[in-house]
């Protein structure tokens, strides 16, 4: 019998142990509580079948019992929890004094005749064991475990019912250790004499956690995903595991599929019509060919761009997640354009170039409205597309006599006419952006604090989204690359310490290697709010300590080429 307890017990710590393995941020306090109090409850129980007196197995009694008075309190306040039922503070410090009245009362016994009218000890079959009558309290006890295990399955009940957004296999789990504990508080009592259900019933109690917690990761990368989206204005997220059961969404991709909102958390979304021909369509698709990561949908008088990705856990993959955005305005946009052209074929040249200058105008002006509301960065855009006309009037001279170099940047086809007229066009886009940085962050007269600096550096990816959503459709799909290629990747480094992918060497586009050195020379030479400008000679210095570790070391020559027409540049604005 005393084997019994033992092996309860070191289950016990061994789940526990797992439990921390595991253990997320995000999981509720109260199962971490439920884990942490169960090894202490079950080494009780060890320790009572050990003593071999009245004070020891009496010491023991009252350690097993902050399972038996606060266990039901933690795991009731897990349901609450898991359920998303909010209990106002006031209720929470209710029930807590509850559990610690009742276990005051079992701290009385062997003193008071409270909890145990009589108590005496005696160890049977070398196992020590007392020999009690009940008192009013120990029966108060009962009531206040009653208590807590009813309004548990109400909960719970209600959870399965009402509640849409709570996965009812979670709720489902949850009935298995409510109604163990219930049977082993008031059932257990018909077991063997020297055997209590309890220790066990806590046992399964964390199996059962373990394997809730285990699914909860899952909603937790999706929660913070949701969250995260919240104050982005109208972009939608839904998610999906492998199996298509749905995760969670937001509230602007609920307005764009109505059926989001029918489905309940963990639930097959494929019995929806609505959702079955197009998100798991489109899903299916992009589980063949992971390029079919975007689809144009309709709904009224909008047109939304749909993004499918995989979601992750750290760095695995747990299920697909999909963005939505409005595109109306450039899709519209675009469509004038090609109707424009397509009425007015017999004009296409004059008219391409007149579409092109108006559409060169329209970059330049929304990248110089997002400059606008950056006080630390006025004149910036005409600066860098200046600097890399320069570097790229440099590299021109150059591609005759050098064509080793020629090849190895620009690869065989070595520098074309085409690449240099699109990376001067493209450089102006370079920081769009930022039209995603609030503005108290773009605006702020100072250094950015650390987490600030996070959100700016958000731009990179998100003007490469913007461009590439801009230009989607154009036919000059070489300068739709060179401009998405700038935006992306121009805050890259040699060394791959950079960001927004941390891209190392040539895996850098060579059109956001020639934007970085343009970026940094103009931050460097030019007043800023946090900074006077440098000298041309401080200047150079840093650029060239930083040739082959922010830059690329093969566009050393040229940025020293380019140098004297530089410093006559920033001279003469």
């Amino acid at each position: 019998m005393v084997a019994y307890y033992e092996i309860l017990f070191g289950l016990s710590v061994l789940l526990t142990l797992i439990y921390i393995f595991i253990w997320h941020k995000h999981f509720d306090t109260h199962i971490s509580l439920i884990f942490a109090f169960i090894p202490v409850a079950n080494l009780g129980y060890a320790m009572l079948a050990h003593s071999r007196s009245l004070d020891a197995a009496l010491a023991s009694a009252k350690i097993t019992y902050i399972g038996g008075c606060f266990l039901a309190l933690f795991i009731t306040q897990s349901i609450f929890g898991l359920c998303r039922i909010r209990l106002k503070s006031w209720m929470n410090v209710a029930l807590m004094l509850i559990s610690l009245i009742s276990y005051a009362f079992a701290l009385t016994m062997g003193n008071r005749p409270w909890f145990y009218k009589t108590v005496r000890f005696e160890i049977d079959k070398g196992m020590g064991r007392l020999i009690k009558t009940y008192g009013f309290a120990h029966t108060l006890t009962y009531i206040v475990i009653t208590f807590f295990i009813v309004i548990s399955f109400i909960a719970m009940v209600y959870s399965l019912v009402k509640k849409k957004d709570v996965s009812s296999k979670t709720i489902i789990l949850l009935m298995f250790p409510a109604t163990v504990s219930f049977l082993s508080y008031f059932a257990g009592k018909a077991l063997p004499e020297g055997i209590d259900a309890m220790p066990l019933s806590y046992v399964f109690a964390q199996v059962i956690y373990l394997i809730i917690v285990r699914r909860l990761c899952l909603y937790d990368v999706t929660d913070l995903a949701v969250d995260s989206l919240v104050n982005k204005g109208e972009t939608g997220f839904i998610s999906f595991d492998f199996d298509d059961n749905y995760l969670g969404s937001n509230e602007p991709a609920r307005k764009v599929f109505p059926e989001i909102g029918k489905l309940r958390v963990d639930s097959y979304a494929g019995r929806h019509l609505q959702i079955k021909n197009t998100m798991l369509k489109w899903l299916d698709d992009f589980k063949r060919d992971e390029t079919k990561d975007r689809v144009y949908y309709e709904s009224g008088d909008r047109i939304y761009l749909v993004t499918i990705s995989h979601l992750y856990d750290g760095k695995h993959r747990v299920g697909y997640q999909f963005f939505i955005t409005d595109d109306t305005d450039s899709r519209k946009y675009m469509k004038l354009l090609s109707n424009y052209n397509d009425q007015l074929s017999e004009e296409v040249a004059e008219k391409t170039e007149n579409i092109v200058a108006m559409h060169n105008r329209l970059l330049l002006g929304m990248a110089t409205m997002v400059e606008s509301r950056d006080n630390s960065t006025g004149g910036h855009i005409r600066r860098t597309s200046d600097v890399i006309r320069i570097l790229i009037d440099e590299i021109k001279k150059d591609s005759v006599s050098d064509k080793k170099n020629m090849l190895l940047l620009f690869g065989r086809e070595g520098l074309t006419e085409e690449f240099c007229d699109d990376i001067v066009r493209a450089a102006p886009m370079h920081d769009l952006g930022k039209i995603a940085v609030p503005d108290a962050i773009l605006t702020k007269p100072g250094k950015f604090t650390p987490e600030e600096y996070e959100k700016m550096k958000t731009h990179a990816a998100e003007g490469a989204r913007i461009v590439d959503s801009i230009l989607e459709g154009i036919e000059d799909t070489s300068f739709h690359k060179v401009a998405v290629n700038v935006a992306h990747y121009h805050h890259e480094r040699w060394d791959g310490s950079g960001y927004p992918e941390k891209l190392k060497g040539e895996e850098i586009p060579i059109e956001a290697r020639i934007m970085a050195i343009a970026d940094v020379y103009d931050a460097l030479v030019s007043k800023r709010v946090y900074k006077d400008e440098f000298s041309f000679e401080e200047a150079d210095k840093i650029m060239m300590e930083s040739m082959g570790k922010h830059f690329d070391k093969r566009l050393e020559k040229y940025y020293v080429a380019a140098r004297p027409r530089l410093e006559k540049y920033y001279t003469d604005s």
